[in-house]
């Protein structure tokens, strides 16, 4: 049998929701994201509009039990208390099938949030929030355009516990301008303290379109060199595990039980549904992609299903992306799996990348399927792109 589009259909609907607030207090020098600076935005007119996609995206693909949700931007966290409210009692009319453990994610900026806010939240069903730290050195802080300081972070953590909002997770970053390995120590000492039970720890990637890239290009962006670049991925990577979190994918820590479920659905090629302007969602072997600007999103939903682009993905290009998401978690990549998804065996279609990865050490087998090695982690794109244009389909 030669496949030559999509996976084996899957009859059950997606279980995870993916929703895209585009509005932020300002733009990060380092974002490309699909985010507005807020001043002046039609706010309220957005949250309808995309209470109508919910509508005839529903009605087009009915939802079962939904076990995640989650809120990206921009930043969710600027909605005012009674916008905020809105918007999640959308969600519920919507999607109302929330399973007894239903992960409930909302990404913040700590100079957005307050307890009145935070409680607003907690009542409309969110139970997972996700604050976007990036370091604790004020000065670094700055120099990549956030609006906050480290006083806000500590706040921010205080008033979501004290809503009732214990499953929290801060974003890190390295490899920012300016920084140095002991400052990445000490933010990751810093936020150790907090106790949180999960971290996302990023490197910085100078993104097309953004004021980091203008910089770059005119060779005015002090980076750190590779060399300290390298020395701080293997400090976290220690300073996590001693610590007692797993790094469970490349760039996310976690206390057993507290890895994001949301984002495990990516990495496990699986369905969910996507709204918002510039939203992505894959569900029944699709892919699609919203209209990006505010009004032109407004007006399209208004009419039906706002999208940019739909298409069906190949199941090639499917193959590829099980395993180049699949290989950034600790698990790896299993072949039951694999075979579940394509109906085909991952030693076959793959054979040829396996083995070479396998005999770089970079790769290693597990009762299951594959995984990166140690070595492997330090060189995942590499890895990952022996994978592309490699699929070997039985016929």
């Amino acid at each position: 049998m030669t496949l030559s589009t999509g996976r084996i259909q899957d009859s059950s609907a997606p279980k995870a929701v993916y929703i895209h607030i585009p509005f932020c207090t300002n733009k990060c020098f380092y974002c490309d994201f699909n985010s507005y600076v807020l001043k002046d935005q039609p706010v309220m007119s957005y949250l309808q509009a995309l209470e109508r996609e919910m509508e005839h995206t529903v009605r087009l693909n009915p939802p079962g039990e939904i076990k995640t949700i989650f809120v990206g931007g921009g930043t969710p966290t600027v909605l005012q208390p009674k916008e905020m409210e809105y918007f999640l009692k959308s969600v519920r009319t919507y999607f109302p099938d929330w399973s007894d453990d239903i992960e409930f994610s909302m990404e913040a900026n700590p100079g957005t949030t307050d307890l009145e806010k935070l409680s607003v939240m907690k009542e409309g069903g969110v139970n997972r929030v996700s604050f976007g730290v990036q370091a604790f050195q004020n000065s670094l802080l700055s120099g990549i355009g956030r609006i906050h300081n480290t006083d806000d972070v500590y706040r921010s953590v205080e008033n979501a516990r004290a809503a009732g909002l214990t499953n929290l997770s801060i974003d890190l970053m390295f490899g920012l301008p300016n920084q140095t390995v002991d400052m990445l120590g000490e933010s990751i000492s810093r936020a150790l303290e907090l106790e949180l039970p999960h971290y996302s720890i990023y490197s910085l990637k100078v993104e097309e379109n953004t004021l980091f890239h203008t910089m770059y290009q005119k060779n005015q962006l002090p980076l750190p060199h590779e060399d300290d670049e390298l020395q701080m991925y293997l400090l976290l990577m220690s300073r996590m595990k001693q610590a007692g979190y797993v790094q469970y994918e490349i760039s996310n820590f976690a206390k057993p039980g507290y890895e994001s479920r949301h984002n495990m659905t990516y990495w496990r090629n699986e369905d969910y549904y996507g709204l918002g302007a510039g939203a992505h969602g894959y569900v029944a072997g699709q892919r699609h992609m919203n209209i990006k600007g505010i009004n032109p999103y407004i007006e399209a939903a208004t009419q039906g299903l706002p999208r940019l682009d739909s298409f069906p993905v190949p199941a090639a290009e499917a193959m590829e992306d099980f395993m180049m998401v699949g290989l950034r978690m600790a698990e790896g990549v299993t072949s039951e799996r694999f075979n579940r998804q394509f109906g085909q065996p991952l030693d076959k279609v793959f054979a040829r990348p396996i083995a070479k990865m396998l005999d770089a050490g970079l790769l290693e087998q597990t009762p299951a399927g594959y995984r990166l090695s140690e070595r492997g982690v330090l060189f995942g794109n590499d890895v990952f792109a022996e994978f592309i244009g490699s699929v070997a389909v039985n016929s």
